[in-house]
């Protein structure tokens, strides 16, 4: 589930942590790290089964106003068309899902049904909503379509859902749109079979980008001292005191993967790195890192301390 930029970005995170704590508690920070980056499944598992949730409300409201005494035509034999979704069915039995919600004791619309009711009537208020509803028949398609535009128009820029997932963990901020994207692709990818149709992603792609995330994280701390001499004196209208916080650790994880990583190319190195100082500091920072970033690329081939191993890596 976790990307390359991803787990940059949790590293950065936490450096930036460390240094405002005051920490040097490399172990423990380390610990948190991970700790984060774990329940980025559980943010997954919250936000898919907030579709599971909102069926399960509907179901139970029209079956309580068919017992109504004074129901209405229309409430004693409701349109099921909603809750009889294909999709809805699929995710319900699937077993993927169901152990993984089991396993990591994943709860949250218990406590929190309030918002599902929130997320309800929105998808009801949708035009989504009552184009699907006003058709006497579907496809799987059809039934397919209408999920995936409400979880991407309705559900994900709900701002009380965003609020609720914040006030949860903090650190899901940034894994949101992660996760979200990865829930779309898969509703979008959904096929009429129950067998083997959905599966709960691993959080890590492989047992190398969980190292990546160790090894990135411990060799960054480890040699900040030596990875800042690679770039204080290349500064020369800036104090180090002026250059945001942000810059520098974006500047010695860079020029960390530049000495230390002679798998990762360098033209990989630099366009994550300036993707990050785009989003995550100053509208200039971009333009100041990659100037630094570039000369300082420059200087290393000249004195053949950038060793890439394998081809294409320059």
């Amino acid at each position: 589930m976790v990307n390359r930029r991803h787990i940059r970005v949790k590293v950065m995170q936490s450096i930036y942590a460390m240094h405002q704590n005051g920490s040097d508690n490399l172990e423990k920070e380390e610990k948190f790290l991970f700790h984060s980056i774990d329940n980025i499944q559980d943010l997954y598992l919250t936000m898919i089964s907030s579709l599971m949730e909102i069926c399960k409300r509907e179901t139970v409201f029209l079956h309580k106003s068919s017992l109504k005494h004074l129901a209405t035509p229309e409430e004693r034999k409701p349109n099921e068309k909603f809750i009889k979704n294909s999709i809805f069915q699929i995710l319900a039995e699937n077993n993927s899902l169901s152990i993984a919600m089991e396993t990591r004791k994943v709860d949250a619309w218990t406590l929190n049904d309030d918002y599902i009711l929130l997320l309800l009537n929105a998808i009801k208020a949708s035009k989504f909503y009552t184009d699907y509803m006003s058709e006497p028949t579907t496809s799987f398609e059809e039934d397919r379509q209408l999920i995936a535009d409400l979880f991407l128009e309705v559900i994900v820029p709900n701002e009380k859902l965003y609020e609720f997932l914040e006030d949860d963990k903090l650190t899901w901020i940034d894994d949101i749109p992660l996760v979200n994207t990865q829930i779309i692709k898969q509703l979008k990818a959904m096929k009429p079979i129950m067998d083997d149709n959905f599966s709960v992603p691993k959080v890590y792609k492989d047992s190398e980008d969980k190292a990546f995330v160790k090894d990135l994280f411990r060799k960054t701390i480890l040699n900040e001292a030596e990875l800042a001499k690679e770039f204080v004196d290349k500064t020369p209208n800036w104090d180090s005191d002026r250059i945001a916080e942000v810059d520098t650790i974006i500047l010695k994880m860079a020029i960390c993967e530049f000495l230390k990583f002679p798998s990762i190319p360098v033209k990989v190195t630099l366009n994550e790195y300036l993707e990050l100082a785009k989003e995550y500091s100053t509208p200039k920072s971009s333009i100041f890192i990659n100037g630094i970033l570039d000369n300082l690329v420059k200087e290393l081939e000249v004195s053949k301390k950038l060793n890439k191993t394998g081809r294409g890596l320059m």
